[in-house]
């Protein structure tokens, strides 16, 4: 079902918009298929990551070593910390033979617009600000100030998502079930095309 090189999966949307779980599912369901990119990142570790599973956590001064050798295809500032995609972690996971999934910010999807990468772009959006808030309030992890630093980002991220171009696809994730459906079909549609094209 996989080519070596198949388009990357690039995933973007407001942090709540639910793009964990989408890729949690297409993991579960697609094992041999799909393969994330894991992050690098300064900020500390939550109590329950580990390095090199949720991210790979880095100090800043490395972290800045390493962006400016060219180490990284995208980079955002967020909360006083850096994130980042290493040419390396998309590397390994196609060297497996898998379907690299990106998951990034609109900052990064501009970045990685300018690299030689061309992935799919997918943009996960919540039905509403009012939603998003309620989903960021649930989760019980935000101060009050970092819950108003991320709706006044996801605000901005909803904006560049929904102008036209900028996105291959744009899902509401409204129902996660019918979210994850119109993701699964298109995903195996573009790879049915690029394997019929290759044929």
């Amino acid at each position: 079902m996989v080519q070596k090189r198949f388009r990357p999966l690039v995933l973007c949307g407001p942090s709540g918009s639910g793009k964990s779980t989408l890729i949690k599912r297409l993991f579960d369901e697609f094992p041999e298929t799909f393969g994330f990119s894991i992050s690098h990142t300064t900020r500390k570790p939550r109590y329950n990551e580990k390095d090199g599973k949720e991210y790979y956590f880095i100090t800043k001064e490395e972290m800045q070593r390493q962006i400016d050798q060219g180490d990284f295809l995208e980079t955002a500032k967020y909360g006083g910390n850096i994130y980042g995609t290493s040419k390396q972690a998309v590397e390994n996971v196609q060297l497996d033979g898998k379907i690299c999934v990106l998951d990034i910010d609109t900052q990064g999807v501009k970045q990685i617009k300018e690299s030689s990468l061309n992935p799919l772009f997918v943009f996960i959006k919540p039905p509403s600000i009012a939603e998003l808030e309620r989903r960021l309030r649930d989760r019980n992890t935000e101060t009050e100030e970092s819950l108003l630093l991320r709706l006044t980002a996801a605000k901005v991220e909803m904006e560049y998502g929904e102008h036209p171009g900028n996105f291959h696809l744009i899902i509401i994730n409204d129902k996660v079930e019918n979210a994850y459906d119109t993701l699964r079909d298109y995903i195996l549609s573009e790879i049915k095309q690029q394997n019929d094209s290759e044929n």
